[in-house]
């Protein structure tokens, strides 16, 4: 996983803390769960602290089984969710012995290299019930970037929109939705990222700017010049 699980590891409680409440990804996950049936089965690879993903997916009624590399994490999540079903493994590979009705890899996939990427596909279609939906994040075009966390390198990689669609279709599953940058919402949007920000529950310019540089690795006004960007998520 380019060293990510070790990291995280060694940041669990500052990251998780970081990582906060805020849930930009909810439109997302609202479209996502409107394709599954009710109380639907989630496995969450790459779960993290179990914020705000997996609380989202149990607070609307779903069993979720999270699975994470780093016990550091995991134990958060069995403190703060104690009826999920908390895994420590490493996702690539896995083999829990069951199905999903949903399946999302969320900030996590981007984090394995190209080979381990290609893999992953074969973990989803294992775990996925018929008819399952699938939902992952990736970067925009192929390329390895990387970022920073904690004073430490954070690996970041990710193929190009061609090869996941073929990946997809190779072992089963259909597009239904893909948005490139859709993260900061810039492409055509017209839109201030900061008012993105604010709009999805940062509470001020200054804590979205905090939290960019933690997890992108570079100051916002970087990003706004157009350099030094890292090319995934």
């Amino acid at each position: 996983r380019g060293g990510g699980d070790r990291l995280y590891r060694r940041h669990a409680v500052t990251w998780a803390a970081d990582r906060g409440e805020a849930q930009p990804e909810a439109a997302w996950l609202d479209r996502f769960r409107a394709l599954l049936p009710p109380r639907a089965a989630m496995l969450d690879l790459g779960c993290g602290a179990g914020l705000p993903i997996a609380r989202a997916l149990i607070e609307a009624g779903h069993a979720v089984t999270g699975v994470d590399a780093a016990p550091e994490v995991i134990a958060l999540c069995r403190a703060r969710f104690p009826t999920g079903d908390w895994r420590v493994a490493d996702m690539r590979g896995l083999d829990l012995g069951r199905a999903f009705d949903g399946v999302i890899a969320w900030d996590s996939v981007f984090h394995l290299d190209h080979a381990d990427q290609r893999g992953m596909f074969a973990v989803f279609r294992r775990h996925a019930a018929p008819e399952a939906g699938l939902m992952f994040t990736s970067g925009p075009a192929h390329g390895v970037a990387i970022g920073s966390y904690g004073g430490e390198a954070l690996f970041h990689a990710s193929l190009d929109a061609a090869e996941y669609r073929a990946l997809l279709a190779g072992n089963g599953f259909a597009v239904v939705a893909h948005r490139a940058e859709d993260r900061l919402r810039l492409a055509g949007s017209g839109e201030k990222v900061v008012a993105v920000a604010l709009d999805v529950g940062y509470e001020s310019e200054a804590a979205f700017d905090c939290a960019f540089k933690r997890l992108v690795g570079v100051p916002l006004a970087t990003c706004r010049r157009g350099r030094g960007a890292p090319g995934a998520g």
